[in-house]
């Protein structure tokens, strides 16, 4: 696969794990403090959705740590055991955001719908975009035949799109959480200001994991333009 794919894999690979390190310290600072409100993530969660005059969306809990997310197939709020019962600024942002989720969902928010749509697409085209790039660079390199690195190519390009259609859906969730929470004065400035800080560093993941396959796919491209000559 060349050593450029290497180079720019353990590139986006620290930074990423840089990333991770410093959203799991936010979340472990901001879950000290504690919601002058009382409320739990669970009962958070519950409020936003009946403010949002959403009454068909279950909120349960689920085991792991940041494991939290919305299933639009279900419709279920999923919050990791530490944001369902706990009552601190981090859950408050987590249970809020997913929620967010929900009501993109309940709203035909486009860029959810686009993602929801791309799904199935990603699923097989993860499944096997790298052996048939790994075999479309063995093709190419004892033969003029790029076609199958093409094809590698479009797969992993399906893939890549995904990510960045996530981002827009990623921001929308916490601006519509942040939104909700303040406008409801559910958390005081300093939750707010803490809630707001987790979630920016929660979007640097997914901001991340966007460029991450971005640069990887236009070294794939630059190959497949070198095979071709």
């Amino acid at each position: 696969m060349g050593t450029g794919a290497i180079i720019i894999g353990g590139i986006f690979m620290l930074i990423s794990i840089y990333v991770s390190n410093k959203l799991k310290l936010k979340f472990a600072f901001y879950a000290k403090i504690h919601l002058k409100n009382g409320l739990s993530g669970k009962e958070i969660a519950e409020k936003m959705l009946a403010d949002n005059g959403i009454t068909d969306v279950k909120v349960v809990s689920v085991k792991g740590r940041l494991t939290d997310h919305y299933n639009p197939a279900n419709k279920t709020v999923n919050l990791s055991e530490v944001v369902y019962g706990e009552r601190n600024a981090s859950a408050a942002a987590v249970a809020s955001h997913e929620c967010g989720h929900a009501v993109q969902h309940a709203t035909g928010y486009s860029w959810l719908t686009m993602r929801s749509k791309l799904v199935p697409v990603v699923s097989v085209s993860s499944k096997f975009m790298q052996w048939v790039i790994l075999a479309g660079f063995a093709i190419a390199a004892y033969t003029d035949n790029v076609i199958v690195l093409g094809i590698g190519i479009l797969l992993f390009a399906v893939t890549t799109l995904f990510s960045f259609i996530t981002l827009p859906v990623e921001y929308d969730a916490s601006y519509r959480a942040l939104a909700w929470l303040e406008n409801k004065n559910m958390v005081t400035a300093e939750e707010h200001d803490g809630a707001e800080d987790a979630l920016k560093w929660a979007a640097r993941t997914y901001l991340v994991a966007a460029l991450g396959s971005l640069a990887t796919l236009l070294y794939y491209i630059s190959r497949f333009n070198s095979a071709r000559r």
